[in-house]
């Protein structure tokens, strides 16, 4: 039982972003991947979720057992795969709240969430995304609006794990969620992260640049990624050395 990537390779415009990547992400652990600018931490993204522009051209990924390759996109989702975006898209004229309601029906169509029973209507579906906003201090009346459209970077960042926390993926790969965030919210996101591993069981691969995320997460691992491959692995120490001596060492 685990996300699986063997060997990976991902090409964009004829170009290798993504060279003979090794990973693996279980049940519940917070895998941290951390990468200077364009080292491809984010086409790697794309590429598991199945973004047509983004081609991967050898190697095999899995998820529980089973192959990603041949999926389409919502297959992928529906198998349990989640990408947070770095930027979340603007789509005007979709409510938030049918957005996140046709998303939970899609994602439990064949599967039940593991917190409990389907909800089945949307009153109670309503009163039920209220409340889990709530406890990431995200305004209900957001949920009324246009998907991301008029949104603060930090509402986006709060409502991509509104959204995690909803849709329970068996595996989620966060892209920069606490970019954009301040301090509270900061402290909020690692609740949600926190309780999606640990209550959820949701194996997470969380891209990075900073350790303020990191000071309220208690992560399994860290892996430093440049130039499309993983260079270094370690704990919370492989940080230190970072921030000490950058990249270039």
């Amino acid at each position: 039982m685990s996300l699986v990537i063997e060997n990976l390779e991902v090409m964009v415009a004829h170009k290798l972003v993504v060279n003979r990547l090794n990973l693996e992400v279980r049940p519940a652990e917070i895998v941290v991947l951390m990468g200077p600018n364009g080292s491809g931490k984010t086409s790697m993204g794309y590429a598991l979720m199945g973004h047509p522009d983004y081609h991967i051209s050898a190697g095999r990924t899995s998820l529980d057992g089973q192959s990603l390759l041949s999926l389409s996109p919502h297959q992928r989702f529906q198998a349990g795969l989640f990408l947070a975006f770095q930027y979340p898209v603007t789509v005007e004229g979709v409510r938030y709240e049918k957005f996140l309601w046709e998303s939970y029906q899609a994602r439990f169509k064949n599967s039940a969430p593991r917190s409990g029973q389907m909800i089945e209507s949307i009153v109670d579906f309503r009163q039920y995304l209220i409340k889990m906003a709530q406890t990431l201090a995200i305004e209900p009346s957001l949920l009324q609006r246009s998907l991301n459209e008029g949104f603060s970077g930090g509402e986006k960042k709060r409502l991509e794990i509104l959204q995690l926390l909803l849709l329970e993926p068996k595996y989620a790969i966060l892209d920069e969620t606490d970019s954009g965030l301040d301090i509270d919210a900061i402290k909020i996101a690692a609740q949600g992260i926190k309780r999606a591993a640990k209550q959820l069981g949701v194996g997470i691969l969380l891209i990075t640049h900073y350790r303020r995320l990191l000071n309220y997460l208690e992560p399994t691992k860290v892996c430093i990624f440049k130039k499309g491959k993983i260079t270094a692995r370690g704990d919370l120490a492989l940080i230190d050395e970072l921030e000490k001596y950058g990249y270039a060492a």
